[in-house]
C-alpha cells in the first residue's frame, strides 16, 4: 500500500517535468505528422503511440485535472467557465455530427432507387474522377454514419438530458442529494470507464494502422527499436468482397468517444459540485439546451 502511494506521488511529481518536456520538444513525438518515411518520423510515431496510452500520459492528465479543480474550488467562476467550455465543445461536435443521421437516411433512399429502379450495380459520387463503388460498399458504409452518431453525439445527448435514466432512488431524494449522486457517479463510473476504454482503444486503433503492431506491454525503448521496421498498414479489409473497407475508422471513433466521455465526466462533476454548493437556483446555469420553441412541452412528453 505504502509503495503504491509513493509511486503515485512520484508520478504526479514527474508529470510536471514530462508535460513541459513534451511542450518544449514537440519534434520528438510530432514529426511523423509530416511523413517523409525517415528514421526520425518513424521514431516520433512510435513515441506518440507509446505516450498516448502510457502511465506518464495518465498522470499528466490527472495532475492537470487536480490543478484545474483546485483553482475552480478557489474561484468558482473559473470552474463555471470550464463547464461552459466543455459542454459547449460537446454540443458543437454533437450538433455537427447529428447530421450524419440525415445523410444515412438520404443515402439509403438513393441505394434503394439505384438498385431497385435503375438496376445499377454501383454508385458514383463526384465530378471529374468520381468516387465509384459497388452498391454493397455504400450499403455497408451506412454503419459508419451510425457509429458517428453514437460516438460523437453521446456527450451532446448527455448535456441535453436525452439519455434514459434507470431511476430507482434519484427522483425521490432532495436536490443536493441528487448532486452528490451525480458527483459520485461521474468519478466512480464515467471517468474510470472512459479511461479503460481509451487505454484499450488506443492500442486497438494503432494495431490496425501500422506494422509491426504495437502492444500495451511494450516499453518505450522497445517501441523505438521497432521503429526501424515500422510502416503504414491501414486496415482495408471488408467483410464482403465488394463491401465497405474502411473499418479502421471505427477504431478511430472509439478513441474519440472515450476522450469525449472523459472530458464530459469532468464537466459533469464540476456542474454537480457547483449546483450542490450554490443550491437549486444554479440548476442548469449556463446550460445551452436545445429548444423546439413555443409548445415544446407537447413534444417532449412526460419524463
Amino acid at each position: 500500500m505504502l509503495d503504491g502511494i509513493v509511486w503515485a506521488f512520484q508520478n504526479i511529481g514527474m508529470a510536471f517535468y514530462n508535460f513541459f518536456y513534451a511542450l518544449t520538444h514537440p519534434s520528438l513525438w510530432l514529426d511523423w505528422m509530416v511523413w517523409t518515411n525517415s528514421t526520425e518520423d518513424k521514431e516520433s510515431l512510435m513515441r506518440f503511440v507509446y505516450y498516448g496510452g502510457s502511465v506518464e500520459f495518465f498522470f499528466a492528465v490527472f495532475t492537470i485535472f487536480i490543478l484545474v479543480t483546485a483553482i475552480g474550488l478557489w474561484r468558482n467562476s473559473f470552474m463555471w467557465g470550464c463547464v461552459w467550455v466543455l459542454e459547449g465543445f460537446a454540443n458543437t461536435v454533437g450538433r455537427f455530427f447529428a447530421w450524419a443521421g440525415l445523410l444515412m437516411v438520404l443515402q439509403q433512399i438513393i441505394i434503394v432507387f439505384i438498385q431497385r429502379i435503375f438496376t445499377r450495380p454501383d454508385i458514383a459520387f463526384g465530378f471529374g474522377i468520381p468516387l465509384q463503388m459497388d452498391i454493397s460498399w455504400w450499403a455497408e458504409e451506412l454503419k459508419l454514419y451510425n457509429a458517428m452518431v453514437v460516438c460523437l453525439c453521446c456527450t451532446y445527448t448527455f448535456v441535453q438530458g436525452g439519455h434514459v435514466r434507470v431511476d430507482l432512488v434519484y427522483s425521490a431524494v432532495k436536490f443536493r442529494t441528487k448532486r452528490v449522486i451525480d458527483m459520485v457517479g461521474s468519478m466512480l463510473f464515467m471517468m474510470p470507464v472512459a479511461i479503460i476504454t481509451w487505454m484499450y482503444g488506443w492500442y486497438f486503433m494503432w494495431r490496425h494502422l501500422i506494422t509491426p503492431k504495437p502492444s500495451a506491454s511494450d516499453s518505450l525503448d522497445r517501441l523505438v527499436l521497432k521503429a526501424r521496421a515500422v510502416r503504414w498498414n491501414v486496415e482495408t479489409i471488408g467483410f464482403s468482397p465488394n463491401g465497405f473497407n474502411g473499418y479502421f475508422l471505427f477504431k478511430v471513433l472509439l478513441v474519440f468517444f472515450a476522450g469525449m466521455v472523459f472530458l464530459h465526466s469532468i464537466a459533469f462533476f464540476y456542474r454537480s459540485y457547483l449546483e450542490w454548493k450554490e443550491g437549486i437556483d444554479s440548476e442548469n446555469k449556463y446550460l445551452d439546451k436545445d429548444s423546439l420553441g413555443d409548445g415544446e412541452e407537447a413534444y417532449e412528453g412526460t419524463h
